[in-house]
């Protein structure tokens, strides 16, 4: 007789598939048991979180916006309930002498402010980007900008004094003509100007070295092979790819500029004979020594729309949101 081969028979499972093996229908992607497939939404989250922030820009930002914007078309004198008044206060201030002349050392100010301080802050900038990156010298540079603005400007007030100053002492002790900085409608503004230079540059350049920073080191490397000096890596190099980081901090020195007060309630109080009444100087007198709140929230009101087009302008010049890194 052959020999008989026992054929065993097809294994039949009636139960589901063990875990691991995907099932037809799963695509082949194994799922972890009790998870859903949908994805993840986090928006509930995100508004949890936004809420408060929300809340205090509608308190402290919005409502006080609104709340000048009424007033600016309001008879408003802190002491009666607001007149309203319409565009009355807008049509005075077209004729207002005041205004224009404050309008007008304001840009003095900014033009003499901006320049003297991006020019020291760039060159800061690049001697710390190119010599040493001490972080000693970063934190020193943070120390003018730390103390309050009431501070340096009583500081100065007294160094720059026409006859205790030491300033002018040390120019009498040199043989040299003393002066009165913050007394001569001359000297009054530049004077300003210089002191706020001298707060704000050290901020400024660790800004701007932070931008130098973002510069890829081998653009340096390149140009050092073909030759260029450390003027032409400057120029070609990092002031284009520095120009979204310039671009920012020349918006916020131009409305920080716009706004100076603190400095000159401190030293000048606007003298002498108007050469340093700048506009937010000119709206606290309006409101706060002569009641005209209702004329002064029109003057606040043109002020801010004076900013947003300066600033949309610079914006679109500098071309901020574009990188030459992308």
């Amino acid at each position: 007789m052959g020999a008989e081969t026992a054929v065993a028979p097809p294994h039949e499972s009636h139960g589901p598939p063990p875990h691991g093996n995907a099932g037809p229908s799963s695509g082949g992607a194994p799922r972890a048991p009790g998870r859903s497939s949908r994805p993840r939404d986090d928006r509930k989250a995100a508004w949890l979180f936004l809420v408060p922030v929300l809340v205090g820009f509608a308190l402290f930002y919005a409502y006080p916006t609104l709340r000048g914007v009424y007033y600016s078309l309001t008879d408003y004198s802190l002491i009666a309930a607001p007149d309203f008044v319409g565009a009355d206060n807008y049509g005075e201030l077209i004729g207002d002498e005041q205004f224009w002349n404050a309008l007008k050392v304001t840009a003095y100010y900014v033009v003499l402010n901006i320049g003297s301080q991006t020019v020291l802050a760039l060159l800061l900038a690049t001697l710390m980007h190119r010599l040493t990156r001490s972080v000693a010298l970063r934190a020193m540079l943070l120390v003018p900008w730390l103390v309050p603005n009431v501070t340096v400007g009583l500081l100065w007030m007294w160094l720059l004094d026409a006859n205790l100053g030491l300033v002018n002492h040390v120019l009498g002790a040199l043989g040299l003509s003393t002066n009165g900085f913050f007394t001569s409608p001359d000297w009054a503004m530049p004077t300003v100007a210089g002191v706020n230079t001298w707060a704000y540059t050290g901020y400024t350049a660790l800004l701007l070295y932070a931008g130098m920073l973002q510069v890829p080191q081998y653009l340096y490397e390149s140009a050092s092979l073909d030759g260029a000096g450390e003027w032409r890596m400057f120029t070609k190099v990092t002031l284009p790819l520095l120009r979204p980081v310039l671009s920012l901090v020349l918006v916020v020195s131009l409305i920080g500029s716009f706004q100076i007060f603190d400095t000159i309630a401190v030293t000048t109080k606007g003298g002498p004979v108007g050469a340093t009444q700048v506009i937010y100087f000119y709206i606290y007198e309006q409101a706060f020594t002569y009641f005209h709140m209702g004329y002064a929230s029109a003057v606040a009101v043109v002020l801010a729309l004076i900013l947003g087009l300066l600033t949309a302008v610079q914006m679109r010049l500098l071309r901020a949101s574009r990188s030459d890194l992308a």
